[in-house]
């Protein structure tokens, strides 16, 4: 019996929408990247990007267990000598909610070519308000 290999042209892409409100961060985002790997579907197929759309919603309202909120730190390095940038979760909280949450579900995936095509799919809103209604997401359990 030969296995089955899905092909760019035969991917059939669907919309969810995420409600984050109350979720665990980590939890949350490696369900949405499964999902934006395809791995959730029977046709996955490891170098085909097969994923769906994902919406999250209220991303600002997502929860960090234990400390994490004030001790984990969020570094980037500005390209300049000793100009390594530490910003705190609380901060990035407070400040871009949904950066917080792309960085989580970019780390989730796979480290290739693939990945950029990925988040493209990927739209977090600080609200409960989306433009994607054309689109008639599925809310997805989490």
């Amino acid at each position: 019996m030969k296995s089955y290999v899905a092909k760019p042209s035969e991917v059939q892409r669907k919309w969810y929408v995420v409600d984050a409100k109350g979720k665990t961060l980590g939890r949350l985002t490696s369900q949405i990247a499964m999902v934006l790997m395809g791995k959730n579907k029977p046709t996955y197929t490891p170098h085909v990007d097969g994923g769906d759309f994902v919406i999250v919603l209220n991303a600002g309202e997502v929860k960090l267990t234990g400390k994490k909120l004030d001790q984990k730190l969020y570094r980037y390095h500005t390209g300049y000598v000793g100009n390594l940038q530490e910003i705190p979760y609380r901060r990035m909280m407070a400040e871009k909610p949904e950066e917080v949450i792309m960085h989580a579900v970019k780390g989730m995936l796979p480290k290739n070519k693939l990945r950029s095509r990925m988040m493209t799919r990927l739209r977090v809103y600080t609200g409960s308000v989306h433009d994607h209604e054309a689109q008639k997401p599925e809310a997805l359990n989490i």
